[in-house]
């Protein structure tokens, strides 16, 4: 399975709408982990999966999902509400009630990626607000197979960052 994972726009609609009209059918699901800033209404969501961030101040956006897919669950939330920038350990305990393979996330706009008790934490950094040591536009794609996660960030231009590629063994 395939999946595309993007967060923290702030506004900016339309890098959504080049990464939905650039993996449309390319991947097996498109997942925004929060702050896009835009109506719940509008019709981008109806190709990405969405929870509410921080500065989402609509009522309708969930502050959490849960999404099996094939052989994965995937726990999306955008982070603030388990306090990411402080480490995972309430994303871990939110992500094991669940029994997530996937753990997605984003409100710190740094690029995160590891295992951890067989399970993928992943935050894609923020797609115009990058902070931290690395300062890139990201996304990511998870390509999830029986035997491995191979995860792969990309910059705003749909370029492969070839320092940020990770492979891990399920």
């Amino acid at each position: 399975m395939k999946y595309l994972v993007v967060s923290d726009n702030h506004g900016d609609r339309e890098i959504l709408e080049d990464l939905v009209n650039e993996y449309k059918g390319k991947v097996d699901a498109m997942f925004h982990c929060g702050d896009s800033e835009l109506d719940p209404t509008d019709e981008l969501w109806n190709d990405l999966i969405v929870v509410k961030g921080n500065c989402d101040y609509y009522g309708e956006f969930p502050e959490s999902i849960v999404k099996r897919i094939g052989n994965d669950t995937i726990f999306m939330t955008h982070g603030h509400l388990v306090n990411v920038r402080s480490g995972l350990t309430t994303i871990a305990s939110k992500a094991a009630e669940v029994d997530a393979t996937i753990v997605l996330f984003g409100h710190t706009h740094e690029i995160g990626c590891e295992m951890h008790q067989n399970t993928l934490f992943l935050n894609p950094g923020s797609i115009r607000q990058p902070r931290g040591p690395i300062q890139i536009k990201s996304y990511a794609i998870i390509d999830s197979t029986p035997e491995s996660y191979d995860v792969q960030y990309f910059d705003r231009g749909h370029q492969p960052v070839k320092e940020l590629h990770f492979l891990f063994k399920k």
